[in-house]
């Protein structure tokens, strides 16, 4: 589990194709330190789990799935990375619960800066939509971001400070970029609820009975 806060920004220095995946080598020198091998780590919010470790530099494998499920597929040496450890009990949850597992990729449509902060245009998969909701939270490449107040027929807007652009892979953000998504955990959970179907209104009616809102005989 993650919380979204970019701890450092790493750089890709090694990949090696295997057969199934691919192997990567990062370089992380203030965050590599703190790892050790079977660590998680969120590597541009997908989750992957160091298999070694050599002074400020990491090696992780993505399987195939993962490569082709996220924008991992398309990393080569000298591309930045946002890296995150995974959370532990007690810390801080600043931004939002981040599982790492990559819902889909979305696309920057636009960047703009406007004054004191910078505005993202993100084109959304259509079978995430359902998941957004204004001012909640959306996690794009491993970042715990707001969406803003209104959503867009195939998309949302998000704000960004000056700190998260100097501090991620937004500072270097493209209309065009590739980006990996995932939504609040919750909106997964309220929308597989309210999805239609024998098996949730059996559930919900055990539920209701369990409570006393109806007859144990109508559940």
């Amino acid at each position: 589990m993650f919380t979204g806060l970019v701890e450092e920004l790493g750089t890709v220095t090694a990949r090696v194709e295997r057969s199934g995946g691919c192997a990567f080598e990062v370089a992380a020198p203030r965050l590599a330190p703190e790892l050790a091998a079977g660590d998680s780590v969120a590597v541009s919010g997908a989750c992957q789990t160091v298999i070694e470790r050599e002074g400020g530099r990491f090696r992780f494998y993505a399987m195939g799935e993962t490569l082709r499920a996220s924008t991992l597929g398309a990393l080569r040496p000298g591309a930045r990375v946002n890296l995150e450890r995974a959370l532990t009990l007690g810390g801080r949850l600043g931004g939002h619960l981040v599982t790492g597992h990559v819902d889909g990729v979305g696309r920057l449509e636009a960047v703009c800066s406007e004054g004191g902060w910078t505005r993202l245009r993100v084109w959304v998969p259509a079978d995430l939509m359902p998941e957004l909701v204004p001012k909640g939270s959306l996690a794009v490449d491993g970042i715990s971001l707001t969406v803003g107040p209104a959503l867009l027929p195939e998309g949302c807007e998000l704000f960004i400070i000056p700190h998260t652009l100097a501090a991620t892979t937004l500072g270097g953000a493209r209309p065009g970029d590739r980006v990996n998504l995932e939504t609040d955990i919750l909106g997964k959970y309220v929308r597989r609820l309210a999805a239609p179907g024998g098996d949730r209104d059996a559930r919900l009616a055990s539920l209701l009975a369990e409570h006393g809102f109806i007859g144990k005989d109508k559940a």
